[in-house]
């Protein structure tokens, strides 16, 4: 085993883990789930059936990753931020897995603190959600997003520092092109 469990977790047969992954305190982790290498899952995370996990992603604390969420490498989820999978859940009448829509959060984004991403939607690489933003529609790519519900209010560099208008990193350096409302970098 080239990963770390602790004791108080549960992992579930037919899991994989990837080698330098570290799994905290009462988490548990579904059936078919596929984690990375160099994952961190804080307490209290629950991975559900069949989620794709990549390589060094960070999950913190009271985080549940359901069904039809994907988190590419090196995604950063916040402090109880929360995902969901179902646009119309009723308890009397559950859809199970059909149901279920597919939300993505591509390469290096990150979601703050108790932010929440309703499902069927895309978060573009490099994008960071503000605490507490409720995000129902996709997020371009290097976007910071903020409020209820998420709206736009900027670009960040794949380093986190929000960009000026010039689109250059203070920070860092990189540099950036705007052009038909993406950004890339030069």
């Amino acid at each position: 085993m080239n990963y770390f469990v602790h004791e108080s977790s549960y992992i579930d047969d037919g899991v994989f883990i990837g080698e330098g992954t570290k799994v905290w305190h009462f988490c548990h982790i579904h059936k078919g789930a596929l984690i990375g290498e160099n994952c961190s899952l804080g307490q209290n995370v629950n991975v559900s059936n069949n989620v794709k996990i990549g390589n060094g992603v960070k999950i913190q604390n009271n985080v549940s990753v359901y069904e039809g969420v994907e988190l590419e490498d090196y995604v950063f989820c916040g402090p109880s931020m929360v995902f969901t999978n179902d646009l119309t859940p009723r308890s009397r009448y559950p859809k199970g897995t059909t149901g279920y829509k597919r939300t993505l959060v591509k390469y290096g984004a990150s979601i703050g603190a108790n932010a929440t991403v309703v499902c069927g939607n895309i978060i573009g690489e490099w994008s960071m959600i503000a605490s507490g933003a409720v995000v129902t529609k996709d997020v371009p790519a290097y976007a910071l997003m903020a409020g209820v519900p998420a709206k736009q209010i900027g670009w960040v560099c794949e380093c986190g520092i929000p960009l000026k208008e010039n689109y250059k990193c203070s920070e860092c350096g990189r540099e950036y092109i705007l052009e038909n409302n993406e950004l890339n970098e030069r």
